[in-house]
């Protein structure tokens, strides 16, 4: 599948993609290089640019952030996300025993990039700050598709499923916060500058 496509059927018909996905002839570097390096982009230039361009109004004053503080928190960012992508996938694949599924890498993979799809889309609303609370709705929808991914893709049945994708949704939090964590820490924004 192209990309525009396969985007296209993961958020409008992830009953139909899930299968074609979990018979796709594709490898991990693949998926990164084809697939996720290029969307994981879209969150991150979008708030580079509204961050520093756009800023933020407040009681009638704008306040954008430093360019080269943001810039270099941007591409942690990018950089932890495509990581914690592994690293979530590593963890998925490693607990899928314990709830009778299927711990075949490379679907966890699959599962955990392509339900990362609603972030990545909905991340160009960033570039107007001010709907970055759109984007985090939006993006509740990865949620539901790893729900719906975990029994194609996992093998999941239907009794363990539940249990397991709240502990997947626990573990996912927890990598977010850290990834916010260590970008914050790494490369601070300071305070955003009036304009």
């Amino acid at each position: 599948m192209e990309l525009l496509e396969k985007v296209r059927d993961i958020l409008l018909q992830p009953r139909q993609a899930w299968p074609e996905l979990k018979q796709e002839a594709t490898t991990i570097k693949g998926i990164y290089v084809y697939y996720a390096a290029v969307l994981a982009a879209i969150p991150s230039v979008a708030y580079l640019l509204g961050m520093t361009l756009v800023g933020i109004s407040f009681l009638g004053t704008r306040y954008r952030a430093p360019f080269l503080g943001t810039l270099g928190y941007t591409v942690t960012s990018y950089i932890l996300n495509l990581a914690a992508l592994y690293v979530f996938a590593l963890i998925t694949g490693r607990l899928a025993p314990r709830f009778n599924s299927d711990g075949n890498f490379l679907n966890a993979i699959k599962l955990t990039v392509y339900s990362s799809t609603p972030y990545w889309i909905s991340g160009v609303l960033l570039i107007i700050p001010t709907l970055s609370l759109v984007t985090v709705i939006l993006s509740l929808y990865g949620y539901y598709l790893l729900y719906a991914g975990l029994p194609v893709l996992l093998s999941t049945p239907r009794e363990k499923r539940s249990l397991y994708f709240i502990v997947l949704v626990a573990v996912s939090v927890i990598i977010s916060i850290l990834i916010s964590f260590i970008a914050s820490i790494l490369f601070p924004q300071g305070r955003m500058g009036v304009v």
